[in-house]
C-alpha cells in the first residue's frame, strides 16, 4: 500500500523559463522525484516484511534508504512550492523582520544561503530553516538530502543543488543557475511555512 504519491505541480512545465527550461523541469518531478517517492514507498514495504518475518540484518540498510528517498520527497515537494512563475524580489512582513534579526540584513542572507547552495560538496541543498529552540532562524547545507542537517528544524526555502536540477541547461555552472532561483521565490509560500512554524 503507498503511503506517499508525488504531488502535482501548481503551474506548468513551461512555467519557470526561461530560468528553468520546461524539459528540465519534467525530468526532475516526473523521474526524479518519482523515484524518491516509489523508494519511499518501497522501502516501507520492505520494513514491514522484516517486522513480520522477525527479520532485522538489513535493517541499518533500509533505514538509511528511507531516510534518504523520504527527505527527497519532502525536500522536493516543498521546491516546487517554493518557486513561482511570479516569484521574486523579497520578503515583507514577520518573515523579512526575521530575516534582519538573525542574518543582519536580507543582503547578507541571501549571500549566505547562495553560497552555502553553490558550495555543497557533491550532491545537495541549500535550506533556509527555523530552529525551534533558539526560535531563530538558520541556513544549513544538506548533503544528498539528508545529511548535515539540525535535528528539529523546518525547512522554509530550499534550493536544489542536484545536478540533475540543472545542469542540461547550465552544464557545471551552479552559480549561475543558484542565482536564476532567485527570480522565481515564492515568498507568500515560504512566509506561510515561517508562520506555521513560530506558531506551532
Amino acid at each position: 500500500m503507498s503511503i506517499y504519491s508525488l504531488p502535482d505541480l501548481p503551474y506548468d512545465y513551461a512555467a519557470l523559463e526561461p530560468a528553468i527550461t520546461g524539459e528540465i523541469l519534467e525530468l526532475h518531478h516526473a523521474k526524479h522525484h518519482a523515484a524518491y517517492v516509489k523508494g519511499a514507498n518501497d522501502t516501507l514495504e520492505q520494513l514491514e516484511e522484516a517486522r513480520a518475518k522477525d527479520a532485522f540484518g538489513g535493517l541499518v540498510g533500509l533505514e538509511k534508504t528511507l531516510a534518504f528517498n523520504l527527505s527527497g520527497h519532502v525536500l522536493h515537494s516543498i521546491f516546487w512550492d517554493n518557486l513561482s512563475p511570479d516569484g521574486g524580489d523579497r520578503p515583507d512582513g514577520d518573515l523579512a523582520a526575521a530575516i534582519d534579526e538573525n542574518f543582519g540584513s536580507f543582503e547578507a542572507f541571501a549571500k549566505q544561503l547562495t553560497t552555502a547552495t553553490q558550495t555543497v560538496q557533491g550532491s545537495g541543498w541549500g535550506v533556509l530553516g527555523y530552529e525551534p529552540i533558539g526560535k531563530r532562524l538558520i541556513v544549513q547545507q544538506v548533503y544528498d538530502h539528508h545529511g548535515n542537517v539540525g535535528i528539529g528544524s523546518t525547512p522554509l526555502l530550499v534550493f536544489d543543488a542536484w545536478e540533475h536540477a540543472y545542469y542540461l541547461q547550465y552544464r557545471n555552472v551552479r552559480p549561475d543557475y543558484v542565482a536564476k532561483l532567485w527570480s522565481l521565490v515564492n515568498w507568500s509560500d515560504v512566509a506561510a511555512r515561517f508562520a506555521a512554524a513560530t506558531q506551532g
